[in-house]
């Protein structure tokens, strides 16, 4: 790429990396705002004590003002970006970081930051890969992200869990009780999400497992999910 440029004239590829950025900013911004809490029908939520409710309210608020935050984020990135008009540097700068970003919740780098453990003991074997599935699900909207489970099944959008044989697996990395699960985000919602009434705790207890969760502020998470070239899926890169 060139050091400098004509005055008042964008080279063109940098206009096209430039309308590529903005393609992919205004897509996360769509996903964020379609995110929402998911509701169990099947909760008897009228059941809950008040102090369950006031940390449950707590957690959803917390998730909501998480997401306003990315919303208005990557609003001005965008925003910024078409008022640039090709500034290269400053689209490189943003091209990075989300690069970066979007590598870790891929599961193709590491990752370390705040959140929490879960272990989880199943004795009888009676933990299957639906349960493992709704704790996976129950961490994701607490705002985990990233997540492996005894330090080799790293979890990501992709990833899948069945029951075979040998046991239960987690996109192809077979595990085994106890199962430990190192969450990465804000500890306080996290630990809520799985301490509350008819959280992931109560899930894992009704099966006869049982599950314990400490906060950490540091978790250091090495493994990468295994990587699968899309075989249909390809980049829509048109410009707004």
């Amino acid at each position: 790429m060139p050091d400098t440029e004509r005055p008042h004239r964008a080279a063109p590829h940098r206009r096209a990396g430039s309308q590529v950025l903005v393609a992919l900013l205004v897509g996360g911004l769509a996903f964020a705002m379609t995110v929402q809490v998911r509701q169990d029908d099947a909760t008897d939520y009228g059941s809950l004590r008040g102090v369950e409710l006031v940390e449950l309210l707590k957690s959803v608020d917390v998730a909501n003002e998480r997401l306003a935050g990315q919303i208005d984020e990557l609003t001005a990135t965008r925003d910024r970006l078409r008022a640039s008009r090709g500034n290269a540097a400053e689209a490189e700068d943003v091209a990075r970081q989300r690069a970066e970003e979007l590598a870790v919740l891929a599961g193709s780098v590491g990752a370390t930051g705040p959140g929490v453990r879960l272990t989880v003991s199943d004795p009888d074997g009676l933990v299957d890969a639906g349960l493992v599935l709704d704790v996976l699900q129950e961490l994701r909207e607490a705002g985990a992200e990233a997540i492996v489970v005894n330090d080799t099944a790293r979890v990501v959008a992709q990833t899948y869990v069945l029951d075979d044989e040998q046991g239960l697996r987690i996109g192809g990395r077979q595990v085994s009780s106890p199962y430990v699960f190192d969450v990465i985000g804000d500890p306080s919602t996290l630990e809520e999400s799985i301490t509350f009434r008819g959280g992931v705790r109560d899930l894992l207890q009704a099966r006869g497992a049982q599950a314990a969760v400490a906060r950490r502020s540091t978790i250091t998470i090495t493994a990468l999910a295994d990587v699968r070239t899309p075989e249909y899926a390809r980049p829509d890169v048109g410009a707004p």
